[in-house]
């Protein structure tokens, strides 16, 4: 068996001397994640799961990436075989990467792929959306404010115009918002008198 044989049966020597196994060698990692998916039950744990692989081959396709560039940045003939290896396990574990992607369901809104892609902190896309909503809000309250404004003017002029049926109206609120406030109070009570706690979401 020559030297090219047994490099291809139990991996490549790399540039630096370090034997890197084969690739369809299974890391402890690995073995370990498809144990844990074998065993994960529940649909959280289930998507919690393959998004951490999805993680892990990521990080392995980012390791691929650097053992590549270590190997292309000192290019000589005889590092044409590790070359090819590497390069053909970027391609088995992006197509890894992109079955695993498929059984994720989350979704990245294109506005932060273009803060990444410009070079940019993606935390920027949740300021703007911060402010955003911080921005509506004020529009709404300012709404909800002039429909008050508007609401008390319109009781001082039906006062003027029909006392009676304007008081009987504020009898009926009144009375109204006491039951709700009651029934509130009633439902946050417990049997015995305590009051329910909420709890901590």
């Amino acid at each position: 068996m020559d030297s090219s044989q047994h490099n291809s049966a139990t991996g490549s020597i790399g540039g630096n001397g370090i034997i890197n196994p084969k690739s369809n060698d299974a890391s402890p990692a690995d073995l370990a994640a498809n144990a844990a998916a074998s065993i994960a039950g529940s649909p959280a744990e289930e998507s919690k799961q393959n998004l951490n692989q999805v993680i892990n081959s990521i990080d392995k396709t980012l390791g691929i990436l650097h053992q590549l560039n270590l190997t292309v940045s000192s290019y000589n003939v005889s590092s044409q075989l590790p070359l090819l290896q590497r390069m053909n396990n970027l391609v088995l574990e992006l197509d890894n990467m992109a079955k695993l992607g498929e059984k994720c369901n989350i979704q990245v809104p294109m506005e932060v792929l273009n803060l990444i892609d410009d070079g940019k902190n993606p935390d920027e896309f949740t300021r703007d959306v911060l402010n955003s909503c911080i921005a509506k809000n004020q529009i709404t309250k300012g709404k909800t404010d002039a429909f008050k404004g508007l609401r008390g003017h319109l009781l001082e002029d039906l006062e003027q115009a029909f006392p009676e049926e304007v008081e009987a109206y504020r009898e009926i609120r009144a009375a109204s918002a006491a039951e709700a406030k009651r029934l509130a109070q009633a439902q946050s009570l417990l049997p015995n008198g305590d009051v329910k706690v909420k709890p901590e979401v």
